[in-house]
């Protein structure tokens, strides 16, 4: 409650629109005691009246000392003043120097400082300032300005320098010389202004050497408000009513706390006291002198700055009193075609004032006038000019309306008009007839006459618009001519004759076709008859099919008519045709049609339950003819043969079933027929594709058994089933090839054979449906036998006669079964069949069985014969004596002689060379190993040494046998066996 006091009591003298901080500066000059003691209560006013004490403003930098320029090495105090209601309130600082920024905050709101750079600063519950740069210089001389300059400001420029500048200093404005400042470092502006705008510096002299220039600095005197304006609560009051004046203008931001003061006037005279702190005044009552120009002025206190508002007229309005609305002529007769005016009159004189005239409520004219007291308006009457008029006058300040006055206009009656009940020139006898009788102008009250061929049937007078009627029944006397009259007092008007004619109803109509038979085909002409028995003409007749107009027509006598059109399926249903002469129609009997309609030409549709047909789909065959009477009867042909029949009782399609094989493949059609005539559709080819049966493989070789280098060709046919078909070929699951055939016959595949090609063979036939694979076929591929090697065998090193020798016969390729054949001088000896390893045969020997071996192997495929074997079997049976033996015996010794001592020295030959032969003949045979001794008919070999040797321990007469093996020239290798006798050996 105490605040609200507070605000009535300072508001009237309160009220700037912009609120800063302190004038408190540093650099203010001149600025009173009294003057602060004011910024301060302003301030505290300000607060109460502002109406948004909550809005916020940017925080401000102020700099102790005031200047943005000192020496390096000097210290400057920053100041941040805020908007908001923190008392002790933290402050962020921000530094910014060569594109970086640096931020801290201080728990007050000063900041000493001594780096060059742009600060700003952000006060608790304020925004950021704007940026304030400082320059801590390290030159001689340097010019020293505030920060901001306002109008009105006492501005001080310091010029400073060190100690080895002189200071005969001279200040420049714009390059031009502004003063000379001898003892003094202060150049002073006493009431700052925009003329003092411009860039400054300042000169002196180093006692050296030379000139010195300052830094320049750039002055920009800035508004301390701005200019005002005048707000009215209204530019044109009534007279009698209060008006207030505003002044309104905006502080900056650097001098919201400078009081202003405001000045009213009106054409150049001060309204009221005075000036005073608020930006308001009231007038309580604005009469018509108070009209004129009104302005303000708004001035500070401190620094004696004033600037005034543009001027705004403010006129005086007077309320119009009740107009007074009058006629003339007064009151002579307003017949119609006579000229009235209307005039409307106030009793006081208004800059302008809008008169309107009304004639019973509705807005006629209106007229705008300025310094006249009335308005009036002329016409001529007519008969909508009687009723109720006034006017009304408005100068600005509400509508004020006259009293009515009435006005009537006497108008004679125009010719009237005669109208009968009915707008048709039929008349039933027995009916009720009504006469209207109306003039369409004329003064009432009017008295209206009927008349029927001059004699009166009666009157009546109208007290108001809108005529009279009379009634009666009609009889036959009632034909003739009627009219009537209308008079109000001017004489009589008559109206036009109007002819009535009196008419029989006609009876029921009676309808029938041109054609008794209960069937009509489409396309013949359909006539229909229409025909009443009494009725007045004239008679309109109108034809009807299912309730659908079909045509009319009218005659002019009691008679017949009738309505022809060609037939077509839609004319099928009920007719009938309808009769009136005006007294409304009469409708006949209903008569049926029917038309039968031939069938068109049906449509034959094939549909499977896939995109292609296939062996053992259902086949659903559907026919349909568009057109045609039910029912119909629909026949399913294939290649002309028929399938089956459906008839279809009320129309629509057939359809007919099949469960599809091969043979179902060709040219389907189907035929409708409704008894008029038979038609046939399209043709429809169908294929029904048959899944491919199980493939057959079989081999073709160029003998009964394939054999390796042969070429073999495999056939791959299934025997039923679509084309093209694609045939894939298998060897023991392994792919060979595929070939597609486009018809049939099957698919070919071809081998050169191979030992590796022996195996299980299949093939696989596809034609997209299902694929079906072979059965596994066999194939051997049989190898023909190689030339065999014959080898002998003995039990012992020295064969003697009566051993037990074993011929082995192996071909070491081939094919099996091998029958191998052994041979002693191409007499056949034995045989044996072997699957492997090849064959034996063993022979105990005598005498006869030296000689030739070989043998034989043959798998069916070409017999190949081994090389022959020579075995000479030599010795003696008994004992014997004499000179023969004797002899025989020392020359076989001699030429063991010569041969040993030929060995030995071959033996001592070699070694003395250092080398060693293969085969050490040296050696004694027991060095040899112990095995059973092996001959092969190998053509490397050369000679081999012997490997057998009888010894007879006993000292018995016996038998020595040599076996060696010796290439001849026939490539064949023959065994040689030696018997010395014991004579010889010794």
């Amino acid at each position: 409650m105490l605040l609200w006091v507070i605000l009535l009591v300072l508001a009237p003298v309160s009220g700037q629109f912009g609120k800063v901080q302190n004038c408190d500066f540093n650099i203010t000059f001149g600025v009173s005691y009294e003057c602060l003691n004011m910024m301060k209560w302003q301030r505290s006013i300000d607060f109460l009246w502002d109406p948004l004490p909550l809005r916020t403003y940017k925080s401000i930098i102020f700099l102790q000392p005031p200047w943005t320029t000192v020496f390096r090495g000097e210290r400057v105090n920053l100041t941040c003043k805020g908007f908001g209601f923190y008392s002790s309130q933290k402050t962020k600082w921000y530094y910014r120097h060569l594109g970086k920024e640096i931020s801290r905050e201080t728990q007050k709101n000063t900041l000493e400082v001594q780096e060059s750079g742009e600060y700003r600063c952000q006060a608790q519950g304020s925004p950021l300032s704007s940026p304030v740069s400082l320059d801590f210089s390290s030159a001689s001389l340097i010019l020293q300005a505030p920060l901001s300059v306002f109008e009105g400001d006492s501005v001080v420029l310091r010029c400073r320098a060190k100690a080895e500048v002189t200071l005969k200093t001279t200040i420049y404005k714009n390059e031009n010389v502004l003063a000379f400042l001898n003892k003094t470092t202060d150049f002073h502006i006493s009431h700052a202004s925009l003329k003092d705008n411009g860039a400054y510096r300042c000169t002196g002299y180093k006692e050296t050497c030379c000139l010195v220039s300052s830094n320049t600095v750039k002055i920009q005197v800035q508004e301390s408000f701005t200019r005002p304006v005048l707000r009215v609560s209204s530019f044109q009051p009534i007279s009698g009513s209060p008006v207030t004046l505003t002044c309104e203008t905006q502080l900056s931001l650097e001098r919201s706390d400078v009081p202003l003061q405001f000045c009213f006037f009106r054409n150049d005279q001060m309204l009221g006291s005075g000036c005073s702190l608020s930006p308001k005044f009231r007038i309580t009552a604005m009469w018509s002198k108070d009209s004129g120009f009104y302005w303000c002025k708004a001035a500070t206190m401190c620094y004696n700055t004033t600037s005034n508002s543009l001027r705004s007229w403010i006129q005086v309005l007077i309320p119009a009193s009740h107009p007074v609305l009058t006629l003339s002529p007064e009151k002579a007769l307003n017949f119609e075609g006579t000229k009235v005016k209307l005039h409307c009159e106030t009793q006081e004189d208004s800059l302008r004032t809008l008169y309107k005239f009304y004639h019973d409520g509705v807005p006629l004219r209106y007229k705008s006038v300025r310094c006249e007291k009335g308005a009036s308006i002329s016409f001529s009457l007519t008969t909508e000019h009687s009723g109720n008029y006034y006017c009304t006058a408005d100068n600005g300040h509400g509508a004020k309306p006259s009293e009515a006055v009435s006005l009537s206009v006497t108008v004679p009656v125009s010719r009237p008009v005669l109208t009968l009940s009915s707008a048709k020139d039929l008349i039933s006898e027995g009916a009720k007839l009504t006469l209207h009788c109306e003039a369409q102008r004329g003064s009432l009250p009017i008295v209206y006459q009927f008349h029927h061929e001059n004699a009166s049937l009666g009157n009546r007078s109208a007290h108001s618009a809108g005529g009279v009627a009379i009634s009666f029944s009609l009889t036959a006397d009632h034909s003739g001519n009627y009219y009537c009259t209308a008079n109000n007092g001017f004489g009589p008007q008559r109206s036009e004759a109007v002819s009535l004619s009196i008419t029989v109803p006609v009876s029921r109509p009676v309808f029938t076709l041109s054609s008794a038979e209960a069937l009509t085909f489409e396309g013949a002409t359909m006539t229909l008859y229409c025909e009443v028995q009494r009725g007045s003409p004239r008679i309109l007749y109108q034809f009807y099919h299912e309730d659908v107009p079909l045509g009319s027509n009218s005659t002019p006598s009691v008679g017949k008519v009738s309505f022809s059109f060609s037939l077509t399926a839609a004319h099928s249903g009920n007719y009938y045709c309808t009769a009136d002469n005006g007294f409304g129609p009469q409708r006949s009997e209903a008569v049926s049609l029917f038309v039968t309609v031939p069938v068109s030409r049906p449509i034959l549709t094939l549909r499977v339950p896939r995109a292609q047909a296939v062996v053992g789909d259902l086949l659903e065959l559907r026919c349909e003819a568009l057109r045609g009477s039910p029912p119909i009867m629909y026949w399913f042909y294939h290649e002309d043969v028929t399938l089956g029949s459906s008839s279809v009782p009320s129309g629509g399609e057939a359809s007919f079933n099949l469960s599809l094989t091969a043979e179902h493949s060709g040219n389907y059609s189907c035929e409708a027929n409704n008894g008029l005539v038979a038609q046939h559709s399209d043709t429809i080819s169908l294929s029904v594709i048959v899944p491919v049966s199980r493939p057959i493989l079989t081999f073709r070789a160029p003998r009964a058994q394939a054999v390796v280098g042969d070429l073999l060709e495999l056939h791959c046919e299934a025997l039923r089933g679509s084309s093209p078909i694609l045939y894939w070929f298998y060897h023991e699951d392994v792919t060979l090839g595929k070939i597609s055939a486009p018809s049939g016959g099957g698919a070919y595949f071809n081998l050169s054979l191979t030992t590796e090609h022996s195996g299980i063979y299949s093939c696989e036939a596809d034609n997209g449906l299902e694929a079906q694979r072979s059965e596994m076929v066999t194939l051997k591929v049989a190898v023909p036998v190689s030339r065999p090697v014959l080898t002998l065998r003995a039990p012992r090193a020295q064969v003697a006669v009566g051993d037990l020798l074993e011929l082995h016969c192996e071909a070491l390729r081939g094919s099996p079964l091998i029958l191998y054949q052994f041979y002693h001088e191409d007499v056949t000896l034995g045989n044996s069949s072997a699957l492997s390893g090849g064959a034996f045969f063993n022979l105990s020997l005598t005498a006869e069985h030296s000689g030739n071996y070989s043998c034989e192997a043959d798998n069916g495929l070409g017999a190949q014969r081994s090389e022959t074997v020579t075995l000479y079997l030599t010795g003696l049976t008994e004992n014997r004596s004499g000179p023969v033996a004797t002899g025989v015996t020392g020359g076989l010794l001699s030429l063991a002689g010569l041969a040993a001592g030929a060995l030995l020295l071959y033996c001592w030959l070699s070694r003395k060379a250092g080398r060693e032969p293969a085969s050490d003949p040296c050696r004694s045979p027991s060095d040899l190993d112990s095995q059973e001794p092996t001959y092969h008919n190998v053509p490397a070999w050369e000679e081999l040494q012997p490997v057998y040797s009888n010894v007879n321990p006993r000292g018995e007469n016996v038998v020595y046998s040599e076996v060696r093996i010796i290439r001849e020239k026939k490539k064949h290798a023959a065994l040689r066996v030696r018997s010395p006798t014991p004579a010889s050996l010794g």
